[in-house]
Order: structure tokens, then C-alpha cells, then sequence
């Protein structure tokens, strides 16, 4: 029933399924996953219970809910996996797709609502709803967007390094 109803609702919101990607959690790298046992230690700490183990790699699920970087995870983990220091951030944010309700004249504002650091604003249009305009600076990639966007019109993607011009 779940994989039909999914279905169905990208079929009338014209979205495509797409599969979860994975993400590490807050801090964790490519090179630092290697250090994980996958003990499960940080799985147990997480108090929104985004984590979990794929693999014996910990990976955040954000359909499940936010990161609020509270640095449980990485305070029970026994190995080099997280850095010393909790992470405040992730090296991703939001973006919204085209099928975002508001961008297809219907009234919603979950994603702002849902926002800790009000990334994300709407801002007014002509004959229609207000429409989401999303500042990556203030994004620290927590996915509490994501879990609540009826639509699943909100993904993330890396941030982009600015190179310095000598």
C-alpha cells in the first residue's frame, strides 16, 4: 500500500520517485566513515532518530526528521568517526523543485514553517500564493524541510566552494 500511494501521489503531483539519498551525519566525511565499526552507538543517541545503519555505515534519513546538531552522535561514538568538536552544519542545503505546491498556485508554507534558521521566506506574487525563495547562507542542511514538504519537492545538494581570483 505504501509503494502505491507514493506512487499515486507522484503520478497527480507530476514529481518523480526518487530514491533516499544518503547522507552521513553532521561532521562525518568519506575518510572518517572509514573508522566506523558500525556499533550502533550513534543510532541509539540520536534523540529525532534520523540515523540509522546502511551497510554498518551510519546515513541520515530525512524523510524521518531534522538534525538539530544537538552532538549526541557524536559525544557516544567510540571511534574517530565524528570530529571533535560538534558539527553545527552539513556540507549540503535545501533546494526546491518545480513541483513545490506554491510554485503551482496552491497555497503552503510547510517548509517555512518547519525552518529553525528561516532559510527559507515566501515572498508575494502577483495573482497567486506566495512563493518560496530559499537563502543557502543561513541553510545549515538540518532537513527539517524535507520530512514536512507534502510534495517531497525539497532535496538537497552540496555547497559550492567559492574560489578565490588572485
Amino acid at each position: 500500500m505504501g509503494q502505491m500511494a507514493s506512487t499515486r501521489r507522484a503520478f497527480l503531483t507530476g514529481s518523480v520517485l526518487r530514491e533516499n539519498s544518503s547522507y552521513y551525519p553532521p561532521g562525518v566525511t568519506d575518510e572518517s566513515v572509514g573508522n566506523c565499526t558500525g556499533c550502533s552507538n550513534c543510532v541509539d543517541a540520536c534523540p529525532t532518530k534520523i540515523i540509522s545503519l546502511r551497510d554498518r555505515i551510519p546515513t541520515v534519513d530525512f524523510q524521518v526528521g531534522e538534525c538539530t546538531f544537538c552532538g549526541e552522535c557524536s559525544a557516544r561514538c567510540p571511534e574517530r568517526v565524528f570530529p571533535p568538536e560538534p558539527a553545527t552544519s552539513f556540507a549540503h542545503h535545501a533546494v526546491i523543485a518545480d513541483s513545490c505546491l506554491a510554485l503551482n498556485f496552491v497555497d503552503c508554507q510547510a517548509c517555512r514553517d518547519a525552518c529553525p534558521t528561516t532559510a527559507i521566506r515566501f515572498k508575494p506574487r502577483l495573482g497567486g500564493p506566495f512563493v518560496p525563495v530559499l537563502d543557502t547562507d543561513p541553510c545549515t542542511g538540518c532537513g527539517a524541510c524535507i520530512s514536512v514538504c507534502p510534495t517531497q519537492s525539497i532535496t538537497m545538494t552540496a555547497n559550492r566552494m567559492e574560489v578565490a581570483h588572485a
